[in-house]
């Protein structure tokens, strides 16, 4: 049994946590919920070592324990998969997964890579992920390095697992395959801590629900006698309200049009538009390239053949900046962490990153009136929490990050815009919020949207039509979304037969 007793934790200007007190048992599953900055994930790194308490205990089967840092938690038998994708990009798969390990591999100063890659290839076999021990993980997508960190924490065999958003980056099908795992690690015996914000996940999952809001303990139920309406509540203070979004005005307008896009060994003749004021949705499970084709159409890798065209101009892209500058489109990435922000930088730097070369003065240098100005007006229309413009973004709440992440580009105020996995990490309140934003883009301002996402009610609600990927193909489209109001179960439906 692991028990935290009167836990608080106070950073510069916030009170992460006002003396929490829980209790996770062995053979438990049990789901650690809130909205971003509740302080869920706090918790977890004080658990694990990285952070340390201001205030209160932690016990470990009835004794008192002090967790020093990382190193010490796993030597306690604890281990986590952070919500934040930690790798070493230069490493290999098998190094990333045994990296906290590889003293057991050593005779001397003899490393047995051979057993290494045989343990790894285990554990990737284990979270259901095709690639080989020896590949260097840069290569990998954000997903499948989520699978690796997954993988790695298994590895470990640690007696108890906390499991922060790990199904924030995965497909449907990767999730699936996820709870197994999860469910055998329940009849070993051992305990599951799971930090989620998908609430059917957390039901069909968890045998207990605990809930933290803006730093304090809510409550714990059994998942048995609650049902989602509850858990909102408790998480938010209020009633979740659900509304149909009902049509956009959709100009019959080509804004982008790819034509034959190929890439050798991947794509081959991939063609389709994006219309004015539409919000097109790509759906796909992982790898099926979904993310290949957007970063090809900005510019971020180079295509062998085919044609794009913005505004029936043929398009010359050779990157980020040339989309940006040249042709008014942004990509907000799936992967914040590594792509999105600058961590080390301050919300103000991240926010207006994307516009410097507007608000340069006579004297070449940046304006800090027009930079604070733009910083204060996003902080305010994404409800960015933040004790100040010049607070890191590496201290910000995963929720929080992500506001910026999707900020910055709109701050730009480009006129088409990819955004990749929107509501990655981000709590029922957030993601709705998130929801309208991209709403009101294109209904209000008449923005262009290539929605991708994972998530399939986000990508029913927001898309009005839906391109569904497998094998680096299109495989079909799913029309009529703007039109009529179909069900999800209709919709998703068309999808799964798309996909299959």
């Amino acid at each position: 049994m692991l028990e935290l007793k009167h836990i608080s934790k106070i950073f510069p200007g916030v009170k992460a946590l006002d003396d929490v007190s829980l209790c996770f048992e062995r053979g438990e599953i049990h789901a650690l919920m809130g909205e971003n900055g509740a302080g869920k994930s706090t918790l977890m790194k004080i658990i694990t070592g990285i952070y340390h308490s201001d205030l209160g205990e932690m016990y470990l089967d009835g004794k008192p324990v002090e967790i020093k840092n990382f190193r010490d938690a796993v030597d306690h038998d604890i281990n986590i998969v952070s919500q934040e994708i930690q790798i070493i990009p230069d490493a290999t798969v098998a190094e990333n997964i045994i990296l906290d390990r590889i003293d057991k591999f050593k005779t001397g100063v003899v490393v047995d890579w051979k057993k290494i890659n045989e343990v790894a290839a285990k554990y990737l076999d284990m979270v259901g992920l095709d690639v080989k021990p020896t590949d260097r993980i840069e290569h990998l997508s954000a997903a499948q390095k989520q699978l690796i960190q997954i993988a790695k924490a298994l590895s470990s065999e640690a007696k108890y697992i906390l499991l922060d958003e790990p199904t924030s980056s995965l497909t449907s099908y990767e999730s699936q395959n996820l709870i197994k795992i999860v469910k055998k690690l329940k009849q070993q015996n051992v305990a599951v801590i799971f930090v989620s914000h998908k609430i059917e996940e957390v039901l069909e999952l968890c045998d207990k629900v605990s809930v933290l809001r803006d730093g304090k303990y809510v409550g714990t139920k059994s998942c048995e006698n609650i049902c989602r309406q509850d858990i909102v509540k408790m998480m938010i203070g209020r009633e979740e309200s659900v509304a149909y979004l009902g049509s956009l005005d959709i100009k019959n307008e080509r804004v982008l049009e790819a034509k034959d896009i190929t890439t050798y060994g991947q794509f081959d003749k991939v063609s389709f538009h994006l219309n004015k004021g539409e919000i097109l949705g790509f759906y796909g499970l992982v790898g099926s390239g979904r993310t290949e084709l957007a970063r090809l159409l900005i510019g971020a890798d180079k295509m062998d053949g085919g044609e794009v065209f913005i505004n029936g101009k043929k398009a010359h892209i050779k990157s980020i900046q040339d989309s940006l500058d040249l042709y008014h489109m942004g990509y907000v990435t799936e992967n914040r962490k590594e792509e999105g922000l600058m961590l080390d930088f301050s919300v103000s730097t991240n926010l207006t990153i994307t516009v410097w070369k507007r608000i340069l003065n006579k004297f070449r240098k940046i304006s800090c009136k027009e930079e604070n100005s733009i910083v204060s007006s996003m902080v305010d229309k994404m409800k960015i929490k933040t004790p100040s413009q010049e607070t890191k973004a590496y201290s910000l709440s995963g929720g929080n990050q992500q506001k910026v992440s999707i900020g910055k580009w709109l701050a730009a105020d480009c006129d088409i815009l990819i955004i990749d996995e929107p509501t990655v990490g981000v709590d029922v309140g957030a993601k709705k919020y998130i929801h309208d934003l991209i709403w009101n883009l294109a209904k209000q301002e008449g923005k262009s949207i290539i929605l991708i996402s994972s998530d399939m009610p986000e990508m029913i609600t927001l898309a009005r039509r839906i391109l569904v990927f497998k094998d680096q193909k299109i495989t079909g489209e799913i029309t009529n979304l703007n039109e009529i109001h179909r069900s999800y179960e209709e919709v998703s439906e068309e999808i799964g037969r798309l996909m299959a």
